[in-house]
């Protein structure tokens, strides 16, 4: 194939907006990109009665932002809708979901949207660990785990994105995990849900990109263990590398990455670090590296807590 004037000029052009990308990247790097306002924003956060869900639905109250809180503990979420008006929410509405269950949500799904209106920024961040090797983990445990970690996320997209289509405009927040991009010894399960749920979010990314929606922003949140109650037990032998992250530091940095329309956030920043090396580095090397660090023993004091979403 002959390289003609107009292949000419779709290197040049592309070449000129890589380099355009480039500097506006490094730009926002030194002077951080100026938050978007989500006051009278519609705002659904899966698994919101307890832990990070709940956390995200004060942040998001004290923005002006109009909450819809879901989660299968009525009692729970009732508390969170509760201090959510506390904490200036003015327009805040609490339905009881198993987001484990298609028809479910499909079900509340349509209830928002006849009661609310069209949900412009969906946070799906119910989450469940069962924290046992894989061949401890009973299968009904295996499958609940890809149904709230993974499917859900299929669901609510279903449910919620059309409306957003139709006006170029909304915000799909994935809640995923540091499990979502390195296997995890004793999380099998877990870390099949969260690589599938970055997975997906990637993907409507680049789906929304090819379809010209450029209104529909997209976040990808992938922590290392947050102090929520979900891993109580796990220890961290590195916590200057690798921390056991605090709740309210870790929401504080999705709310600013979501406000800042970041795709993604790993938390914390030796994460970047760990992926580079992951993609460079010889698989013994690797394996080396994370038994200095402990990685394969931070499940061995895992507890948890009982927590329905």
């Amino acid at each position: 194939m002959s390289f003609n004037t107009e292949s000419a000029k779709d290197l040049l052009v592309f070449l000129g907006k890589s380099l355009l990308s480039l500097l506006e990247a490094l730009l926002f790097y030194v002077i951080p990109k100026q938050r978007k306002n989500v006051a009278g924003e519609i705002v659904l956060i899966t698994g919101s009665g307890s832990g990070l869900g709940r956390l995200l639905a004060l942040q998001f109250a004290r923005l002006g932002s109009v909450l819809v809180l879901w989660d299968v503990n009525k009692e729970a979420n009732g508390e969170t809708c509760r201090m959510a008006r506390e904490a200036g929410a003015t327009r805040v509405h609490a339905y009881t979901c198993d987001c484990s269950q298609k028809e479910d949500v499909y079900r509340v799904a349509d209830q928002v949207k006849k009661e609310v209106g069209d949900v412009s920024i969906l946070i799906n961040n119910a989450g469940i660990v069962t924290g046992k090797k894989f061949l401890d983990c009973p299968d009904d445990l295996m499958e609940k785990s890809l149904d709230v970690n993974f499917k859900a996320h299929l669901w609510t997209y279903k449910a919620f994105l059309p409306a957003m289509m139709a006006n170029n405009h909304g915000h799909l927040v994935c809640i995923a995990s540091s499990a979502g991009l390195i296997g995890v010894n004793g999380l099998a399960d877990y870390c099949a849900s969260k690589f599938a749920a970055i997975g997906f979010a990637e993907s409507m990314f680049v789906e929304l990109f090819a379809l010209d929606q450029k209104g529909i922003k997209t976040t990808i949140v992938c922590p290392f263990f947050i102090k929520t109650g979900m891993f109580e037990g796990c220890t961290t032998k590195c916590p200057t590398l690798l921390p056991i992250l605090d709740s309210e530091y870790a929401v504080r940095k999705i709310v600013d990455a979501i406000l800042q329309e970041k795709v993604y956030l790993y938390m914390p920043k030796f994460l970047y670090i760990t992926m580079f090396l992951k993609s460079i580095l010889p698989i013994k090397t690797g394996l080396l590296l994370g038994k200095y660090m402990g990685v394969f023993h931070v499940m061995d004091g895992f507890s948890g807590h009982k927590k329905k979403v």
